[in-house]
């Protein structure tokens, strides 16, 4: 890698075209605010820490669920499974569409949980901190539920990805 320095918009080409070619989970994270029920598909998820258990989503501020989940008590990370298509793409809609209207949803703790999905951990909402677009929130674990026969939805360079057909790789060294 040079250090020759790329002007604003060739840099942030270049980033997004990296980072479309990392394989990510999706995540479908939702809440409850006021009576009704909003989520939004997220790849910038991550676990944070085991004590206390918890992780971190990355919500960019003009999202239809950052103003709800900025002021929830509790929130879902519901990772998606294959299976889950479905609720993926239907959650890629126009805002207008109830998102809920795809998929198996139960309500826990004041939140949607998808019960189809491969995990689905609910949290409470600790902190938040604004950077850039987007707002981190970390959550503290209240529950979590896992399937193990579940293949997790992938996404890497703007397609949904089946990892379980992947072939084997061996351990190669340079």
């Amino acid at each position: 890698m040079t250090e020759a320095s790329q002007n604003r918009e060739d840099l942030l080409d270049s980033f997004r075209s990296a980072m479309r070619h990392v394989a990510a989970t999706v995540y479908a994270v939702t809440t409850g605010h006021g009576g009704d029920r909003y989520g939004i598909l997220a790849t910038a998820v991550s676990s944070l820490s085991f004590d206390p258990p918890s992780l971190l989503v990355c919500v960019n501020r003009t999202a239809s669920l950052h103003a709800p989940l900025a002021t929830a008590e509790t929130f879902c990370v519901n990772v998606l499974g294959l299976g889950n298509r479905d609720v993926a793409e239907h959650f890629m809609k126009d805002r207008a569409l109830d998102r809920f209207a795809v998929g198996a949803w139960e309500e826990a703790y004041g939140v949607p949980v998808l019960a189809t999905a491969q995990s689905s951990i609910v949290c409470r909402r600790v902190h938040c901190h604004d950077f850039g677009t987007h707002s981190i929130f970390i959550g503290e674990l209240l529950a979590a539920t896992h399937r193990e026969d579940a293949t997790p939805l992938t996404y890497y360079d703007r397609q949904y990805i089946d990892i379980s057909q992947a072939p084997g790789r061996g351990c190669a060294q340079s």
